[in-house]
């Protein structure tokens, strides 16, 4: 039933995530675009400081079930929000490619199920079949989508913009990153520090206070500056974060040197998540800003699906080669560790660490190859774009 309930989840997000994307590029003219993403940007970076802090008050004081229930009113609120704010655009009728879904959606859960499977099997047979499986039907759609001529559902002409493919492919180092980093921390405050999932959350507080700060600083620049500074800036310093991060997970380790890495990660994030946004769809023509919206979201949550399913593999590796068992699945309620074998473990998971700070640097050497934006290379000084985006129609 929960997995269940989670595809009806997914299935609500893949029709609402692309949409705040999709409007802003088509309310805001490109040379403004850039501080409407760094308030998407800081929006997302509450979010991130409340939800984990929320997340431990709940399962705290009234249980794990509660983490799905205060979505409830949450989801009620924004619906009213929706209905009564979100501005009426301009639509098209489009066809859906049925097919395109299911070769994608295959390829996705075949390919995950390999790897996250790989490690307990030993990588057998059936587990490399699954992510052969996964690459060919992956290979597949991307077939399918060159030769369908009624309405593919991923255009390959977005990628013919060289910025909007660079945002792609780092936005998925920078989701991967973000999602695998959490599981280790998470397990070393609970298992070595003994936190519990309140105090665990509060580790990551440093970062979203610095982001959400540095993310209006951050937008005013996104509109003026060549998006390969701000981003490479941004991967940079992020990576350098993550790894000292990994360095500061010992058993006995201060935890202020946590929070200051924390911090550094939350200023490095405020340069990537608002410029690979507004980078991405700045270049794209206004009838394309839903699918263009649509695939950078895709590829967000493919990083992140990906990033899941490799820091757990990592993770089992990494323990099993310290000389632990068990796995990064403790049956119960997480349970502060043994002093013998709380070193090893933080070991363990400082080494998994080290994955999504190597997947920063090949974000940051994939931005270094961004053009410079029409609106930068082309626009006269003085000049405004404001008349380009059609004017939003309340109702």
């Amino acid at each position: 039933m929960l997995i269940a309930a989670r595809v009806v989840q997914g299935l609500g997000a893949s029709m609402l995530t692309p949409q705040t994307m999709a409007v802003i590029t088509r309310i805001f003219p490109s040379d403004r675009r850039g501080q409407a993403m760094a308030l998407w940007g800081a929006t997302a970076g509450v979010a991130t400081l409340v939800g984990p802090i929320l997340g431990g008050i709940l399962v705290d004081a009234f249980g794990w079930e509660w983490i799905f229930f205060i979505n409830v009113p949450v989801g009620l609120i924004g619906f009213v929000l929706a209905v009564r704010l979100v501005p009426k655009l301009p639509t098209h009728t489009h066809r859906f490619d049925w097919l395109g879904v299911a070769l994608s959606g295959l390829g996705m859960f075949f390919l995950v199920f390999g790897i996250q499977q790989g490690h307990k099997y030993d990588w057998n047979a059936w587990v490399s079949a699954s992510i052969v499986g996964g690459v060919v039907l992956f290979a597949a759609f991307v077939v399918w989508q060159a030769r369908n001529r009624a309405e593919p559902l991923v255009p390959l002409s977005l990628f013919s913009d060289r910025n909007f493919s660079i945002s792609n492919f780092a936005i998925s180092t920078m989701s991967f990153t973000a999602t695998a980093m959490g599981f280790p921390i998470m397990l070393y405050a609970q298992l070595v520090r003994g936190y519990s999932p309140l105090d665990s959350a509060l580790l990551f507080v440093p970062m979203a206070v610095v982001s959400i700060v540095m993310a209006p600083i951050v937008g005013k620049f996104t509109d003026k500056v060549h998006p390969r500074t701000l981003c490479s800036a941004g991967f940079a310093i992020t990576a350098v974060a993550v790894f000292l991060i990994s360095q500061t997970l010992t058993a006995d380790g201060a935890v202020w040197h946590i929070l200051g890495a924390m911090a550094l990660l939350g200023f490095g994030m405020a340069g990537i998540w608002a410029p690979l946004a507004a980078t991405a769809t700045r270049n794209l023509p206004m009838q394309l800003a839903g699918a263009g919206s649509g695939v950078y979201n895709a590829t967000r949550q493919v990083g992140a699906v990906l990033g899941s399913a490799a820091i757990a593999v990592l993770i089992d590796t990494r323990i099993a080669a310290h000389g632990l068992s068990g796995g990064a699945e403790p049956e119960g309620a997480l349970k502060q560790l043994p002093v013998v074998v709380r070193d090893p473990f933080s070991q363990a998971m400082s080494d998994a660490m080290l994955l999504p700070a190597a997947v920063m640097v090949l974000g940051l050497v994939s931005v270094l190859f961004f053009q410079l934006p029409r609106h930068l290379a082309s626009r006269p000084k003085g000049q405004s774009e404001r008349s380009e985006a059609p004017a939003p129609v309340l109702d």
